[in-house]
């Protein structure tokens, strides 16, 4: 099959499905495993309202931006080549 027009030569439209089929179940996957911490970590055991108080708002908040700081930081360390934990 021919590469598709406009992308990188020797890529063609199954390459590309793949490759963006492949991200997508990355990102599911980073999701529920973000939701399934933060709710861990964040709930109480005992649903005692339907809404989210303002302490688990908070946790939640917090939860979620440090999971996507630490995210971000070992996707730089992977990409920059070093494959693993820096040393302390």
């Amino acid at each position: 099959m021919a590469a598709m027009p406009g992308s990188p030569s020797g890529i063609n439209r199954e390459q590309a499905f793949a490759v963006a089929q492949q991200e997508m179940e990355y990102r599911v996957d980073l999701f529920n495993k973000l939701a399934g911490t933060c709710f861990e970590k964040c709930m109480e055991k005992r649903l005692k309202e339907g809404d989210l108080n303002v302490g688990e708002t908070s946790c939640i908040d917090r939860c979620v931006a440090k999971y996507w700081q630490v995210t971000g930081i070992i996707g730089q360390m992977l990409s920059a080549g070093g494959g693993g934990v820096a040393p302390r």
